[in-house]
């Protein structure tokens, strides 16, 4: 559990709270904060015991330790496990494996609890603004539960309702994670995840705050208006506010039932997938931070997709995103000079020669379909359970030697969100020469160029 002295400097991270009534619940942050700390308080001490007498087993069992208390946490802490567990070498294979296992389901809030939040969010008469109204959650997850209703117009609508105190639980969530990387930080040294922490942090807020996640979706209208392969549900805005969002209702199959399709079925569908994803990131510097399998449908036997929940979106600075198409150029070019001003450009911290040596070693993994121009599946014959493993191995192995090294925010989720689309397109066993598709989006790019558009595109969608 928490001492006085570590709640203390818990809150003096917390920012301002004065906009946020939820957030502002002290009651609610410290017995989220002492719920929490007493999870992992046992969590910690065996970190604490193995790295003195693990031994070979010690990750292992700090890692099934680690993803027990979070298990038993649930909310917030847990979406953060999720995502830490999909960023490669932030975490060791044991602690990425146990924790990827974790699940975003959650059992739903009952009908009181709806009632109560509409009623807060639509008014006393809020019943009356529909034609019906599913009383049972549609999904539930870590921070709302979406239900299926209809209007008096007939159109069928899902209305996303979030979780009470969410606001609360993340500020007092966040603080944990913090003195929990924090001890990694001192006892493994390979990387400084401050930054990471940062990241994440921020992002985690902004899904909490639903009229940004209604902008979020008509900055994807936007960029994908002309698009005829994916389809972006409709907010209907007089019926939506900062903790509930309501939107039309899309349908399709789970991404999942396709494993088994024809491959040119397969290949469809992976290709709508680089387009859904690539095309808001080299033309407006946009990505959609969320890889879970689940925020895509698949549609007409293949031929079209769903793209669903916009609380993760990530804004790049169009200089970052030039830093990733330099990259690309300096390693098909084998060119150290232009990698290493790449990486300045991504804003990697304390590099060196040695540093540098090493990251290209993820880089071109991360890379390789890209470089490699030929029709092949992601993994080119590795195994999906070994996918990046030995790779990952291979840099944190160095980085603890030469490193610690600072990784940028902005690299969090353009890595997390690369990765999350290559486990679809690994699930698909899809087959495509993936460099052909990117340097056709490259098609006039440049970082002025980007720079316009994405201020276009922002101001359509009012962010």
């Amino acid at each position: 559990m928490l001492t006085r002295g570590q709640l203390d400097d818990v809150m003096s991270d917390l920012p301002d709270s004065s906009r946020d009534p939820e957030r502002n619940r002290f009651s609610a942050r410290l017995g989220r904060t002492m719920k929490v700390g007493t999870n992992l308080s046992g969590a910690g001490l065996t970190f604490a015991a193995n790295a003195m007498f693990g031994g070979e087993k010690g990750d292992e069992r700090i890692a099934k330790a680690l993803a027990a208390a979070l298990g038993k946490s649930k909310g917030p802490l847990m979406k953060v496990a999720q995502m830490v567990s999909t960023i490669p070498d932030f975490l060791p294979a044991e602690y990425a494996e146990e924790l990827s296992q974790l699940q975003a389901q959650a059992p739903a809030m009952g009908w009181p609890f709806v009632r109560r939040r509409m009623r807060a969010e639509l008014g006393a008469d809020w019943q009356n603004k529909f034609a019906e109204f599913g009383k049972e959650a549609a999904h539930a997850a870590s921070l709302g539960q979406v239900h299926r209703a209809t209007l008096p117009d007939g159109r069928e609508v899902a209305c996303k309702l979030q979780y009470p105190d969410m606001a609360s639980a993340v500020e007092s969530d966040v603080g944990q994670l913090k003195l929990l990387l924090g001890t990694f930080k001192r006892l493994d040294g390979s990387i400084d995840p401050s930054e990471m922490v940062d990241e994440i942090t921020d992002r985690l807020r902004e899904e909490l705050d639903y009229a940004r996640e209604a902008k979020h979706m008509a900055l994807y209208q936007y960029l994908l208006r002309d698009a005829d392969y994916v389809t972006v549900p409709e907010l209907v805005p007089e019926l939506s506010t900062d903790r509930l969002l309501t939107m039309s209702w899309v349908s399709g199959d789970r991404l999942n039932d396709y494993e088994a399709a024809a491959q040119d079925v397969r290949n469809t569908i992976a290709r709508n997938l680089f387009w859904t994803w690539w095309r808001p990131f080299t033309g407006a510097a946009v990505i959609h931070g969320d890889p879970h399998l689940g925020n895509y449908q698949v549609t007409g036997e293949g031929e079209g997709l769903n793209l669903l929940d916009f609380g993760c979106i990530r804004i790049f600075p169009p200089g970052f995103v030039a830093g990733v198409v330099d990259l690309y150029r300096g390693l098909r070019a084998d060119d150290f000079d232009a990698i290493y001003a790449a990486f300045e450009k991504w804003g990697f911290k304390g590099l060196n020669t040695e540093l540098v040596e090493v990251l290209t070693i993820w880089a071109k993994f991360i890379y390789g379909p890209l470089l490699d121009d030929r029709v092949r599946s992601v993994a080119d014959g590795v195994k999906p359970g070994e996918y990046g493993r030995k790779e990952a191995f291979a840099v944190r192995k160095l980085l603890k030697e030469k490193g610690p090294v600072t990784i940028p925010r902005e690299f969090v989720f353009m890595d997390r969100a690369a990765i999350g689309l290559g486990a679809a397109y690994l699930r698909l066993g899809a087959e495509l020469n993936y460099h052909r598709l990117f340097e056709e989006s490259l098609d006039g790019f440049s970082e002025a160029a980007l720079g316009e558009a994405q201020a276009e595109a922002l101001g359509a969608a009012g962010l």
